[in-house]
């Protein structure tokens, strides 16, 4: 049996982490999309407050994989 994968990309954000920012990104996904099995973080980037200096937001780019159904 041939299984066959769709990927696609995504930006998940959270004020909390980078974890709960690609979490983010794969529960969005999983509203429209079925049989997710897997994630790659692309990058991890972040928005910065200018005047405490502190990160204020997390933001994850993920590719997310799942089962293309026949």
């Amino acid at each position: 049996m041939t299984h066959i994968a769709k990927i696609i990309e995504i930006v998940g954000s959270s004020d909390k982490g980078w974890t709960e920012a690609a979490q983010a990104a794969v529960d969005e996904a999983k509203k429209t999309l079925h049989g997710i099995h897997g994630i790659e973080i692309k990058d991890m980037t972040a928005k910065i407050d200018p005047n405490s200096g502190k990160i204020v937001e997390y933001h994850a780019g993920v590719k997310i994989s799942f089962s293309v159904e026949h």
